[in-house]
């Protein structure tokens, strides 16, 4: 909707990439420390389930219910951009997935660069091509094979893989 609205492209992605960052390195440091709190069965059976649920998650699409007309127009394409994605990501699917990821692999790196490099290879895209494709995008299977990745962590996870 950025994209569209402001037409800015370069400042947008380098808006999303300071906000990704920002907000996985954030959730990286929680689910480090978490993943030193929590260990052992009790660190599997939350991460597992939390994984199974994010998959779910991602069966059901985003909804957008802010005011487009208003962006932009107060501060820069950048700002906007930074303010609003980083906000929108709190809680999401991807700083959900990211702590658990850091506390599975009780490793901040390389943890938050692959999940904002992850974010950023689905944002550029969306921004430089936006409008023009996204009715033509096969979301739903997009959705159903994200969801069908976090059943596999899920399940992998309560198998106790990796351990």
């Amino acid at each position: 909707m950025l994209a569209a609205r402001l037409q800015r492209p370069l400042p947008i992605i380098l808006g999303i990439l300071f906000a990704t960052l920002a907000n996985h390195a954030a959730a990286g440091l929680a689910g480090s420390y978490f993943g030193d709190l929590l260990n052992g069965l009790w660190l599997r059976w939350i991460l597992g389930i939390s994984f199974l649920s994010v998959a779910v998650w991602a069966l059901f699409p985003d909804k957008y219910a802010g005011n487009d007309k208003a962006i932009g127009h107060r501060a820069g394409a950048f700002m906007s951009t930074l303010v609003g994605f980083f906000l929108a990501e709190i809680g999401d699917k991807t700083q959900i997935a990211t702590v658990g990821l850091a506390a599975r692999l009780e490793q901040f790196n390389p943890v938050v660069p692959a999940t904002t490099l992850g974010m950023m290879l689905a944002n550029i895209p969306a921004v430089l091509i936006g409008d023009r494709i996204a009715d033509k995008l096969p979301v739903k299977s997009i959705r159903i094979t994200a969801a069908v990745v976090f059943i596999l962590l899920g399940v992998l996870t309560l198998a106790g893989v990796g351990e």
